[in-house]
């Protein structure tokens, strides 16, 4: 219940804050549900160009028969298509390549190679931006697989 009250007031942080345009601001962060469920940053390096992350926790591993929580920590770099819906308000889609760490503890934990596919909201009368996106990843270690990250979150740029 802890946890819900702490995403409820970084919600509401975000919604109440002064007026500018997400992509203005360099650097986000915030927060994401789903699988994972946590923190999500990120930092533009350019116009149409990011680097995000996300550290939290998973329930859900395919190796493993459990339904333990496993530390989640992923590291992408995206490109962003602006122009790929019209519409006043300001979309872009996302794509791009990186690698996740998974670990429950006690194992030496899985190294994936992620394809990462979504669809960002940047508002521009607020500092925030709303993404939902898909993450398809090769695991590489400890044996090879496929694994399937989702998540829908928030970020506040500063």
């Amino acid at each position: 219940m802890k946890q819900f009250y702490l995403l409820l007031i970084a919600f509401a942080l975000m919604f109440s804050a002064q007026q500018a345009n997400a992509q203005s601001k360099k650097f986000g962060l915030g927060v994401m549900l789903g699988e994972p469920t946590g923190l999500s940053g990120k930092l533009w390096t350019g116009n149409n160009n990011a680097l995000a992350f996300g550290l939290g926790w998973s329930t859900y591993h395919p190796r493993y028969n459990d339904n333990g929580t496993h530390v989640h920590f992923h590291l992408d770099y995206l490109w962003h298509t602006f122009d790929a819906i019209r519409s006043e308000e300001n979309f872009a889609f996302h794509y791009g390549i990186g690698a996740r760490f998974k670990d429950r503890g006690g194992d030496n934990g899985s190294i994936a190679v992620r394809g990462v596919f979504g669809l960002n909201w940047l508002p521009s009368d607020m500092p925030i931006d709303i993404f939902l996106e898909i993450a398809p990843s090769l695991e590489l270690t400890p044996s090879t697989g496929f694994a399937i990250d989702g998540a829908l979150g928030a970020r506040f740029y500063f």
